[in-house]
């Protein structure tokens, strides 16, 4: 099993109420003044009360260390600088294609590094037998369901339209300008040269080797297999510190994105935001109601009971937004809900790298919706290119905190989408990243149940807590 990764902010300061008033304050001395110009004709002292209120957001967040605060405040001061001066901000753009190098020079090693030691680790069927089979074709079917869900959400709400970044997308060609035959696209996906692959960032067939690879791995004996496990998990781990140090240059990142594209385009860049922002919520509700209830009815879960014992660990991830931080209380309650022991230490850390469905469902809106920021109409065909990349690309990588940028950028070189909308998406990340972490999280633990019904093992009463047992001497 994974072990978690750190955040890469220092621990945090409880912040006093006074400092939570000034905060609060200067949001709303922010907000006032990016909405009286729509009322008004614009007036230096109405940017001179957007600045105010940026500086006291600033004030407080110096005594507040919070990595996601910082992209929120620069994401802010990005949207001002390039209202305010538009010609400076078209010079910022160098720090955004600095932060989008070191982002891509990460992205072959993690997934391979995520796929094989998660593949080899969990995926051996030799030593799960059959809860490993029947967990993989559940996990398969549930997040293919969530992509799509996630799909037809965005092609509804259509939020990346207004965006319109038609200088990126003018220099980039859509994949619909030349017709993509099946073949050909079969033919693509399997790499000749994964030296070559890497290079070129063709990261679905990094993606494909890596599957082999791991089941390859899988296939041999266990002494020769350790010592190439261990050296995955260990680049995994290493490039998962890697990705923590490269979000310290996140807010300059998403700062620079913004004034650029402001300055481009306007304030008027945040409105599709925020109707992404919807999209996604909506989305995630009708995933837990249209499939996982289903499912649960299906399978006869105690759904009362069920909701319950996912209380806790849910609302600890949508308070930390980290899917770590509820799995030691997520194995204890689904064992106290009646999973035998046995499929819990399976299920839920098997479901930590291959069954994330609201991060799942969350990748394939920001895909579709980065698309539509380009003016790039996919059609059906593409769209489910799209979501096939992702049903790979997305193993893993999707549990690490803020590595769907990871993920997001992937995607975009394999699609040829423009990266300047998917740093725009960092700035509201963190709203969406709490309710996907809470839905990663019922997914899960409705996977240890619904498996446990299959197998015939599902107890109806109440069993002993993992912790219970282990305070006995």
């Amino acid at each position: 099993m994974r072990v978690a990764i750190a955040n890469p902010s220092p621990p945090l300061l409880k912040p006093s109420p006074a400092m939570r008033a000034i905060s609060a304050s200067g949001l709303l001395l922010f907000v006032a003044g990016a909405a009286l110009p729509v009322v008004l004709y614009s007036h230096p002292w109405i940017a001179a009360l957007r600045w105010i209120g940026l500086f006291a957001i600033a004030s407080t967040g110096l005594w507040r260390q919070s990595l996601t605060r910082w992209i929120f405040f620069f994401m802010l001061l990005g949207g001002e600088i390039g209202l305010d001066h538009p010609q400076f901000a078209e010079h910022l753009r160098v720090l955004s294609d600095i932060f989008l190098r070191l982002i891509k020079v990460i992205v072959a090693p993690l997934i391979f590094g995520t796929l094989v030691s998660g593949i080899s680790g969990h995926g051996n069927l030799r030593g799960v037998g059959r809860i490993g089979l029947k967990s993989l074709i559940y996990f398969e079917v549930v997040t293919t369901l969530a992509l799509f869900l996630g799909v037809a959400a965005i092609n509804l709400s259509r939020a990346g339209e207004g965006l319109a970044v038609s200088q990126t997308a003018a220099a980039t060609p859509a994949p619909a300008s030349t017709p993509l035959r099946w073949d050909d696209f079969l033919l693509h996906i399997f790499p000749e040269n994964i030296a070559k692959s890497v290079a070129e960032n063709q990261i679905l067939q990094v993606a494909v080797f890596a599957v082999l690879f791991g089941i390859a791995l899988a296939r041999v004996s266990e002494a020769k297999r350790a010592p190439m496990l261990k050296f995955c998990e260990s680049l995994t781990e290493t490039m998962f510190s890697f990705t923590n140090l490269v979000m310290y240059f996140a807010p300059v990142g998403v700062g620079a994105t913004m004034a650029y594209t402001v300055g481009h385009m306007g304030i008027g860049v945040l409105l599709p935001l925020g109707k992404l922002l919807l999209t996604g919520y909506c989305a995630l509700i009708a995933f837990l109601l249209l499939i996982l209830l289903p499912i649960s009815r299906i399978a006869r879960v105690p759904l009362r009971r069920f909701v319950k014992a996912v209380a806790e660990p849910a609302t600890i991830a949508f308070a930390t937004s980290a899917s770590e931080a509820a799995l030691p209380r997520a194995m204890e309650e689904m064992e106290a809900f009646g999973v035998p022991r046995r499929i819990v230490a399976f299920v839920i850390p098997a479901g930590y790298s291959f069954n994330l469905d609201g991060s799942t469902l969350y990748l394939a809106l920001a895909s579709i919706f980065v698309a539509q920021a380009a003016g790039m109409h996919m059609g059906w065909s593409e769209q489910l290119l799209m979501v096939f990349t992702l049903m790979l690309t997305s193993k893993g990588v999707a549990g690490v905190p803020r590595a769907v940028l990871v993920v997001l950028l992937a995607t975009a070189a394999t699609f040829h989408l423009p990266t300047e909308p998917i740093f725009i998406i960092l700035g509201i990340d963190a709203l969406m990243d709490m309710a996907r972490t809470a839905v990663n999280v019922i997914g899960n633990c409705l996977a240890c149940a619904v498996i446990a019904r299959w197998e015939g093992e599902l107890i109806e009463t109440p069993a002993t807590p993992m912790v219970a047992e282990a305070s006995v001497p």
